[in-house]
């Protein structure tokens, strides 16, 4: 096992919907992840979930949902992170976008040949 090492997770809570400009949201931020040279973004799609609205946004077959539910984890160094933070703010206010943003500590496992 490879030691741990400490990192800062962020996580953009957005709907399918959301756009920046014309594309999705969650696409806008991942360009700018990259564009910032953070260590790496995944984009999860939720099959279900509800935000503030309470408004139930599900993929089943019956009950499909235009909005599904998006989360985009972001992993690198805390410092990274905080220079990033200002950035993602203003992408997000010009979105319009109803979104929700947390930041945690984790620590982190490297397995493979980047760990190395």
């Amino acid at each position: 096992m490879e030691p741990m090492t400490k990192a800062t997770l962020l996580r953009v809570f957005v709907g399918e919907s959301d756009r920046h400009h014309h594309r999705p949201v969650y696409e806008a931020i991942v360009e700018l992840a990259r564009a910032a040279h953070l260590a790496g973004a995944t984009v999860l799609r939720g099959p279900m979930g509800f935000g503030r609205s309470s408004k139930m946004h599900t993929s089943k077959i019956l009950e499909l949902s235009t909005d599904m539910s998006i989360v985009v984890e972001i992993v690198d160094r805390g410092e990274k992170i905080d220079a990033f933070l200002p950035e993602l703010d203003a992408l997000l206010k010009e979105s319009g976008a109803s979104v929700l943003v947390t930041v945690e500590q984790v620590q982190v496992l490297a397995y493979g040949a980047a760990s190395k």
